[in-house]
């Protein structure tokens, strides 16, 4: 670039994003005078997926902005929670993050996945197609343009992930209404309906039953309800209450 000299500072909260020398004060940067703010702002490395509002001068602009010589910028991250305006709350969730999508649906909330890798192109028109928040760790792939909306996912363990999303997008709680193997609802199942399907241990333990309307997988309180029910107290009692 060999244009107009910016002067641009980040939340501490993008650091991740930027090189160290960006990420405390104020740091120069030369533009070529006709990309926009936020083309400037990826180029340093953070997804506008993972910023606020941008401020020039202390006036706070949009994206398209394009910066003049001597502006000072300052880039906000993402206020909390984060509204997702025009559509119903839905997520999208990379191949990275399987244990996160089953552990969204098992607390009743729309997550689609795709246990294949099919590409970057292929996950950002269906983001789009569907309206989904395009949940991963992939920087790439939350700068594409394609993308209906998206946030990156800052930790690489379940627990801390799963803390995250529902502080950030605050998504409404539905437990043990949607299939964690394929995303569908559930609906309660007679235990003769499902008797060919079930083991004869099953069959002899268990009286209460679930069923997958998409899928048909039946689900029942079995040896790893504990740890599950755990997982479900755990996010109702800290981000809201459970629907009913």
């Amino acid at each position: 670039m060999n244009g107009p000299e910016i002067h641009i500072s980040f939340a501490p909260g993008l650091g991740l994003f930027v090189a160290a020398r960006r990420r405390t004060g104020r740091s120069a940067v030369v533009t070529d005078g006709v990309s926009t703010l936020g083309h400037v702002v990826e180029s340093l490395g953070v997804p506008l997926t993972e910023t606020g509002r941008l401020l020039v001068d202390g006036r706070p602009v949009a994206p398209a902005h394009i910066p003049a010589a001597g502006e000072h910028v300052h880039v906000l991250g993402v206020e909390r929670p984060q509204r997702v305006p025009g559509a119903p709350l839905r997520f999208l969730l990379d191949v990275h993050l399987g244990t996160l999508a089953r552990r969204l649906r098992l607390l009743g909330v729309d997550a689609a996945y795709e246990s294949e890798d099919i590409g970057d192109p292929a996950l950002a028109a269906w983001s789009a197609r569907e309206r989904r928040v395009m949940l991963s760790r992939d920087r790439g792939l939350l700068r594409r343009r394609e993308l209906w909306a998206g946030a990156y996912v800052y930790s690489d363990q379940p627990d801390d992930q799963l803390r995250d999303v529902l502080e950030r997008f605050a998504p409404r709680l539905a437990p043990w209404k949607r299939c964690t193997a394929c995303n569908g609802p559930l609906t309660d199942a007679d235990k003769d309906a499902v008797r060919e399907r079930l083991e004869q241990g099953t069959r002899r333990t268990y009286d209460v039953f679930a069923q997958c309307t998409a899928c048909d997988r039946v689900y029942w309180r079995g040896a790893h309800h504990a740890r599950l029910e755990a997982i479900v107290e755990d996010a109702v009692r800290e981000f809201g209450d459970a629907a009913v």
